[in-house]
Formats: structure tokens, C-alpha cells, sequence
């Protein structure tokens, strides 16, 4: 039905994270996320509830009130996208007056309203729910291309120390599955939202462990077909992963050490 289904049904998201529940409520399990300004399809309506499709096809339940109907949301025009892992925005371009408006996370979009200085140093945005504010040039890129997979790796350091968050998508905590469909993100291929679909997305190829090059995926579990963790190889023997592993947080950890030498179960390069 189009990018996002019927423009009538697409809604945009005005939380700076948006938990994605498996019901309609809270009590239920997050499935994953989605950031501030993605424009998502509407599934179904729920007392206050709303099923939403996220751009990756991934469906869960959110609160209608971290939603905004109507057009889409910088889907044409001048739009900025954040490239530092947090982004303020201000009612006004300084940072000392007031508090923030709000904070957005890496990667999320928004509409330039106004670049009054040309290429100095404050941009001003309109907001996912209509209001304006200012951000800084130096948190957000334009027209960013995709990196090459030399470019990603070394790229992919900059998260450590990020939390670990279970269905987390968003520099306020990334899983290890919404890490790893980040950096590929960063390359031009999108890939499943979960490991185990990952594992078996036809973009992918298998590899030997003997084989492994910098950029490969490694897909942990008790096996093929019961894959519950990823990371991408670095070389080495070291791969970088989100995980609860003795810290919960993006880190480096090496191949031939418990428990990931022994649960192993998948390698993967792109095609």
C-alpha cells in the first residue's frame, strides 16, 4: 500500500522514543520502538491504543497520545537528521536561556524551517507536533549517503558505553538486534528488526568462523533455528555487541571467550 500504507492512516511519532508493545498496554512486553519524527502506518485502534507499522514492517502496540495524526513528517523539503548521539532543541538558538524542548536521539528527523545565518551555527526546525524550535548545526547532517563497510566499523565504536535495553532501537539504549539493523542501516541495507530473521534475511550470506572478516555478522543462541543474541565481527577475535553480559551496554567482547565461543551458531556476510 505504499511507503507507509494510505496517507489518511499514516501517524508521526512526537516521543522522543516510543515503546512498541505487544498489547495494548503497558503491563505487556516492548517489542521494539520508534523515534521521534518517523512516520508510521496505522494498524489498528485500541481504547487509546494504536498498532503502528514502523518503516522496518514491524508492528506493536503504542499509546495514542505519543502520536500525531495527519501528513507526513519530513518526508519532503530540508530536512536534518540527527548525527550526534543526542540532539537539544531549544526555544531559541542558545543554549543557556531554558531548558531544552525536547531531546532526540541519533538518527531522528526533522523539518528546517529556517536557516536565517545560512551555514551558521543554529537551524531553525518545526517540530512533529507543529512548534518550532532551534537546534544546533554541528548535532545534524543533510543529505547523509551510505558509508562504506571500512567507514561503518570503525563508525560502530562510537556507541560503546550506550545501555543495553531490551527492544531498545535508539541511543537511550539499543538491543542487540536493533544495534546491529542500525549499522547495517548505516551501509544502505536494511535488514529484519529481530537476530533470528536476520540470520535468515536473503541479503545475507553464510561464513565460515575460519572465514570471518571485519563486518560480519555472528548470531548467538543453542542453535540455527534458536538464535537469541547478535553482534558484528571486528576483527581480531572481537566483535561488538549490545548485551547483559557482566555490563549491560554496547561493548567489545572476544569470539574465543564464554559464553560466545560455545553458543556460536551463525556467521553471516553481506552479499
Amino acid at each position: 500500500m505504499g511507503l507507509f500504507m494510505a496517507l489518511a492512516l499514516v501517524t508521526v511519532v512526537v516521543r522522543p522514543v516510543a515503546n512498541m508493545y505487544s498489547g495494548p498496554s503497558r503491563d505487556t512486553d516492548v517489542v521494539s520502538q520508534a523515534i521521534y519524527g518517523a512516520n508510521v502506518g496505522v494498524v489498528e485502534e485500541k481504547a487509546g491504543w494504536v498498532k503502528i507499522r514502523t518503516p522496518d514492517d514491524y508492528t506493536g502496540w503504542t499509546p495514542a497520545a505519543w502520536l500525531r495524526r495527519g501528513a507526513p513528517y519530513a518526508a519532503s523539503g530540508r530536512v536534518a537528521q540527527v548525527a550526534s548521539l543526542f540532539a537539544n532543541l531549544y526555544r531559541e538558538a542558545d543554549v543557556t536561556k531554558h531548558e531544552p524542548v525536547i531531546t532526540v536521539p541519533f538518527e531522528a528527523r526533522l523539518e528546517v524551517a529556517a536557516e536565517p545565518d545560512g551555514n551558521g551555527r543554529w537551524i531553525e526546525v518545526k517540530l512533529a507536533d507543529g512548534r518550532r524550535a532551534w537546534v544546533q548545526r554541528g548535532d545534524v547532517e543533510f543529505d547523509s549517503r551510505p558509508m562504506g563497510l571500512e567507514q561503518m566499523i570503525a563508525f560502530s565504536r562510537r556507541f560503546l558505553g550506550i545501555p543495553y535495553l531490551w527492544g531498545g532501537t535508539s541511543t537511550y539504549g539499543y538491543d542487540c538486534s536493533g544495534f546491529v539493523q542500525m549499522l547495517y542501516r548505516r551501509l544502505g541495507v536494511l535488514l529484519p528488526r529481530d537476530a533470528q530473521p536476520q540470520a535468515q534475511f536473503r541479503g545475507l550470506e553464510p561464513v565460515e568462523r575460519l572465514q570471518l572478516k571485519p563486518g560480519d555478522l555472528l548470531y548467538f543462541g543453542p542453535g540455527p533455528d534458536k538464535i537469541r543474541h547478535t553482534g558484528m565481527y571486528l576483527g581480531n577475535g572481537e566483535f561488538i555487541n549490545a548485551t547483559t553480559h557482566e555490563r549491560p551496554m554496547v561493548q567489545v567482547d572476544r569470539l574465543d571467550e564464554p559464553p560466545w565461543t560455545e553458543t556460536l551458531v551463525a556467521c553471516r556476510r553481506l552479499k
